[in-house]
């Protein structure tokens, strides 16, 4: 398992490791027991290691180090290589993992980061290089799809952390991810991502109470070594990138929709009001559903320089409206109608009640397209 889960480490990535490592354990020595027990080491933590390479990693970046290569090519590439990190900081810190540690880290109140054993130190060290590798993997992610994430935006900044932390068991399964994981590594993986899950924002202290709490099982397991330790960091961090990649590679494909219906579209002042009648077909509204309005809207306006107020007004939608809006445009629907499918396709089912919309805008304006046609 170890020649699997740790492949062969050049003299570079040791010497990049190591560094990261000494970076961490000054971090790690400047904290004080209540910011390790409140988790606001997270909050420290996310400043210095989003702050300075988010400025540096953008999509100049990774054109000028992958020229010509897909982004799934080079996503694939900073998976592995995030995994490999992992492993190898996994084999260095797990020398220090012993169950002391777990009392240590529950007794430390407001003592001074002096008092904090060298074995504790470790573990820390060990979750916040983690914890920063796992978040510049998914915010590498999201630039190679160009999704984009503002972290100065509270709402960018926890959909970034909650991509890059809060993987179920469950969610890797569905995704298929575990897959890639060994047979006997898989129920350590399952366990590690057992414990809980990021699912509102519930401020950066509890963050880092959750990393922390979760990481733990690396020291909860009796007699682990540098192989268990090495598997963990391995395949933790390689199902939390295809987590990641899955999450931000959906975002680039509504995103994408979005771009071709407007760009395709002559009846713009109508779009919305369409695709908005079909997100309602059905009685409600999926995550994919409501990030394609969100796009549309900001196609409309970047694309024609159009806010839909009276739409963005609407608490009730009157399909009979809409439908009075289509009979006043003029010439081929076909784009309205292509917008209608996309609709509806968009999370991945197309409900019955969204058919039977479908089959009535084709009825009533699918002649149109046959007349232009003619």
């Amino acid at each position: 398992m170890t020649k699997s889960t740790q492949p062969d480490a050049t003299d570079e990535e040791r010497a990049a490791v190591e560094h990261e490592r000494e970076e961490l354990k000054d971090f790690v020595k400047g904290l004080t027991g209540d910011d390790i027990k409140s988790g606001n080491w997270f909050s420290k933590l996310l400043g210095s290691a989003l702050a300075t390479y988010t400025k540096k990693v953008d999509a100049g970046y990774f054109q000028e180090r992958y020229k010509g290569v897909p982004a799934d090519a080079i996503v694939d590439q900073r998976i592995k290589m995030a995994a490999r990190y992992a492993a190898i900081e996994g084999g260095l810190s797990a020398s220090a993992y012993t169950a002391a540690m777990v009392a240590t880290l529950g007794s430390l109140g407001g003592a001074s980061p002096l008092t904090l054993p060298a074995a504790g130190v470790t573990l820390l060290v060990d979750v916040a290089h983690t914890a920063r590798l796992q978040l510049h993997l998914a915010y590498d992610i999201a630039v190679l799809y160009r999704v984009p994430i503002d972290i100065d935006d509270p709402d960018d900044l926890w959909k970034l952390i909650r991509v890059a932390f809060t993987i179920r068991s469950a969610q890797a399964v569905n995704e298929g991810v575990l897959k890639v994981v060994p047979a006997l590594v898989r129920p350590l993986i399952k366990t590690f991502y057992s414990k809980g899950v990021l699912t509102t924002a519930r401020g950066l202290p509890y963050v880092g109470k959750f990393l922390l709490q979760r990481n733990v099982v690396k020291i909860g397991i009796p007699l682990v070594g540098v192989p268990l330790s090495v598997a963990l960091n391995y395949y933790s961090t390689v199902v939390a990138g295809k987590h990641a990649r899955t999450v931000f590679r959906n975002d680039a494909r509504v995103e994408e929709a979005a771009v071709a219906s407007v760009v395709k579209s002559d009846h713009p002042r109508s779009l919305l009001w369409v695709a908005w009648m079909m997100v309602l077909a059905d009685g409600k509204i999926t995550d994919d559903e409501a990030l394609f309005m969100r796009r549309l809207a900001a196609q409309l306006h970047d694309q024609h320089d159009l806010t839909d107020e009276q739409l963005a007004n609407v608490i009730d939608l009157d399909v009979e409206d809409v439908w009075r809006r289509l009979d006043d445009e003029t010439g081929d629907l076909a784009d309205l109608i292509d917008v209608a499918v996309k609709t509806a396709e968009i999370d991945g089912t197309v409900h019955k009640l969204e058919t039977a919309v479908l089959d009535e805008l084709r009825e009533r304006y699918g002649d149109r397209g046959r007349a232009a046609a003619e």
